[in-house]
């Protein structure tokens, strides 16, 4: 007989999990205080990238796993998942391609020069279309030059619409038998019903209290929305101080952001004209309107990303996973997978 299973946490790790869970026939349900775009991962860019994660052994390895995953989930159009070039950059010095990029078809880019667009690539027309001289370009060509940083590279990674990805895995989870209960709230993992034979703890930053983990410390970041950006094709991130990125998506536009040491859940409106203006002059645009301002605590461990497993008190089976920083989209699948093996698994 299978086991009944509990997924605390109901972000994109949670979802994730009990998907994987529930499509494997497993009865799984999700308990969670908040759910789908009042959660973490309702205010995240979602852009496919590892970021403020360790430790790399393990990050990058569970990155690849979610990359695959989520290339095949964007030939569907009704998941929220695309594909998108992204641009990563450094204003003061020559940016490192990561080692495991390279195999992805990353490459060095030259800021100063026109950029090549993501049809233009896909097209075989990239090295043209940048190089002929006096060439009349189209509007989605139009795109000026991003003097301001010194080096960058490019590498085309798949992008979570969060406003439609969350609840695509919502609806798929409940699609193969699941349940999400929502305004949930345990002071112990004990304390989740004891029909549940196997507790699965996805409940990030909550994890602090839960767990009583002081491991984990909120990285605060905050975004900015506008509307959709005319001629930006492609994402743009600069990990250099201060932190910027324009993330383009169906109907709008992510502009950040902040990475810092709080607890503060409030907008700061000036925190938001910093961002728009710091992305407007990036970008050589207007200041856009901004449409909605999201704040999210990034669940950082220090010790690194949690995917263990253990029991509780009682005896149960319990798998953590948390601590993914900002990283939670980009580890997602990798992580569920990973999870499902130890709780599955009755020699671990």
């Amino acid at each position: 007989m299978k086991h009944q299973v509990a997924i605390v946490g109901s972000g994109v790790s949670g979802l994730t999990c009990g998907l994987v869970f529930a499509e494997h026939g497993y009865r799984t349900a999700i308990f969670a205080k908040e759910i789908g775009q009042q959660t973490t991962s309702g205010a995240a860019a979602a852009l496919w990238f590892p970021y403020d994660a360790e430790p790399a052994d393990k990050v990058v390895p569970w990155a690849l796993g979610t990359y695959r995953t989520l290339i095949d989930l964007a030939r569907n159009p009704d998941s929220g998942v695309s594909m998108i070039e992204l641009r990563q950059f450094s204003r003061t010095e020559k940016i490192h391609i990561p080692d495991w990029a390279i195999p992805l078809g990353a490459r060095a880019v030259v800021p100063s020069l026109p950029p090549v667009m993501s049809s233009d690539v896909e097209n075989g027309a990239a090295v043209e279309a940048a190089t002929r001289p006096g060439a009349e370009r189209t509007g989605r060509e139009r795109i000026r030059s991003l003097k301001i940083f010194k080096s960058g590279f490019s590498l085309r990674v798949p992008l979570m619409d969060t406003t439609i990805y969350l609840d695509y895995l919502a609806n798929r989870f409940v699609t193969a038998g699941g349940s999400i209960a929502a305004n949930t709230h345990f002071a112990r993992l004990e304390d989740v019903d004891p029909k549940f034979d196997v507790v699965i703890n996805c409940a990030g930053i909550g994890a602090r209290e839960l767990v009583r983990d002081t491991d984990l410390e909120p990285h605060r970041g905050q975004v900015a929305i506008v509307p959709r950006i005319k001629d930006l094709p492609y994402a743009v991130v600069c990990d250099d101080a201060p932190l910027m990125y324009a993330i383009p998506r169906r109907n709008d536009c992510v502009l950040g952001g902040t990475n810092e040491l709080s607890n503060d859940l409030a907008a700061d409106s000036a925190t938001t004209m910093r961002i728009v203006t710091e992305c407007a002059r990036a970008l050589k645009i207007e200041k856009p309107n901004v449409l909605g301002e999201r704040v999210g605590l990034r669940p950082f461990r220090k010790s690194g990303v949690r995917v263990e497993r253990d029991q509780l008190r009682n005896g149960r089976t319990i798998v953590h996973n948390y601590g993914h920083g900002g990283s939670g989209f980009t580890l997602s699948w990798g992580c569920a997978e990973r999870v499902f093996e130890l709780a599955t698994d009755s020699a671990a």
